[in-house]
């Protein structure tokens, strides 16, 4: 008995090879996508990680609409007159994540509008505009009056680390800005 392999159709003629030139552009093109979808959502992230620190804090609210970000430029001895301190120093510390800013009282009556919600204590980096005004853990809210010849502190988050030694800030503290600070 002769054994008979069945023949059944032809096989069909396989699909020609993708040229290497053309595997190779979707490739790249591939890498491309993925690199820009990380640059993007890096960048929506970094958006994010910079704004809700500022949306979440029960401190700055959308009726903000009271507060004077601008206030009438003065040097230092017109913040003495205006606002009864004397600027003594603003430093980053906390390795960034912070600002000292540290203020002699020369008027109690006059420091007493330091902490006013229309005129908050705040400061502006003068290069990119940004408004630094969140006190660490409510930190400088003081109980009773300002004492005469007292040193005292407010401690600022400075988010992303934005503010730099050797920064030029102003400082807003009271009814007046000093401007052209110098971040230690």
């Amino acid at each position: 008995m002769s054994a008979q392999t069945p023949r059944g159709p032809a096989p069909a003629p396989s699909a020609p090879a993708t040229p290497p030139a053309q595997r190779r552009l979707g490739t790249r093109r591939a890498r491309v996508l993925g690199a820009s979808t990380g640059v993007l959502a890096t960048l929506v992230v970094a958006g994010l990680v910079l704004w809700l620190p500022n949306r979440s804090s029960g401190d700055t609210k959308a009726a903000d609409a009271g507060v004077a970000w601008e206030r009438p430029v003065t040097g230092t001895a017109g913040l003495a007159e205006r606002s009864g301190v004397k600027l003594t120093q603003v430093a980053v510390t906390g390795g960034g994540g912070l600002i000292d800013l540290r203020y002699q009282v020369l008027d109690p009556d006059k420091a007493n509008s330091l902490h006013a919600k229309q005129t908050p204590p705040a400061l502006v980096d003068e290069r990119t505009g940004l408004i630094v005004n969140q006190l660490l853990m409510k930190h400088g809210v003081h109980k009773g009056s300002p004492k005469l010849g007292v040193t005292y502190y407010l401690v600022f988050n400075n988010p992303g680390n934005w503010v730099r030694r050797g920064s030029m800030v102003t400082v807003l503290l009271g009814n007046a800005q000093v401007q052209h600070v110098v971040v230690r």
